[in-house]
């Protein structure tokens, strides 16, 4: 999962006409390094998303946009518009993943 450490970055890769998933994470975040260890997997099972990730400490600017109040968040955003978002207390285990996933393909 690549990094975006920049607005700029963040901007360019939500707009580039991809369905794309955002991982907003930090890396004091102990759900966020659980997440980390099951993730993997289901990087691979949904190859149709580009996946990325996003350290909220760094671009708190692009967090407070995208109303993500907990971490680990996933968002998936096509053509820079947020289509879907997987909040914190929804996001603990592979299975949760798994079924915001399928729910979006649905």
């Amino acid at each position: 999962m690549k990094s975006l450490k920049t607005t700029e970055q963040f901007n360019d890769t939500i707009h580039n006409g991809q369905p794309v998933i955002v991982k907003f994470q930090a890396g004091w975040c102990p759900d966020c390094t659980r997440m980390d260890m099951f993730i993997d997997p289901i990087i691979e099972q949904y190859g149709n998303y580009q996946w990325f990730d996003v350290n909220r400490d760094e671009l708190p600017e692009i967090a407070e946009q995208y109303e993500v109040m907990g971490i680990p968040s996933l968002l998936i955003f096509k053509d820079g518009v947020k289509q879907a978002h997987l909040h914190s207390a929804n996001a603990k285990t592979p299975a949760s993943v798994i079924h915001f996933l399928e729910e979006q393909e649905a």
